[in-house]
């Protein structure tokens, strides 16, 4: 895959948790371009799938896209791997299409709070969250 133009140009920082690492970005882009960016380095958009996990991605303390969508069908929440939501944090009233626009892309939005996920429109700009896995 060639390098995309607009990718990061300082040295990539990984972190190791849990089996996996994870890049946390230093810039903002849309969720597409975020994925983009992800699987340009080898990895997706992070699929959080324990309370361990979702409490570590907090840790970075910032608004960050992770790989949860529902653009293939409304309300129908699936990761980047084509996995079904089976454990969510929302946001108390989440997900909720906001003013009627058409948010199908998840962010971290809350620090302080396991409930820290918030459906948001894929075009804003966030910082973004990868995540490789290693089967060991």
């Amino acid at each position: 895959m060639e390098r995309p133009a607009s990718v990061e140009s300082e040295k990539a920082k990984w972190v190791y948790f849990s089996g996996s690492f994870y890049y946390v970005s230093t810039t903002k882009k849309s969720w597409h371009s975020s994925q983009y960016d992800c699987r340009w380095r080898g990895a997706d958009l992070v699929i959080i799938s324990s309370r361990e996990e979702e409490e570590f991605t907090r840790m970075f303390q910032k608004r960050a896209w992770i790989g949860l969508t529902d653009r293939i069908r409304e309300g129908s929440f699936k990761w980047v791997d084509g996995t079904a939501l089976t454990r969510s944090c929302w946001r108390f009233g989440e997900p909720n299409q906001f003013k009627g626009r058409n948010e199908d892309c998840v962010e971290i939005q809350n620090f302080d709070s396991e409930r820290s996920w918030n459906d948001a429109q894929c075009a804003n700009e966030n910082y973004w969250i990868c995540e490789k896995n290693f089967d060991i």
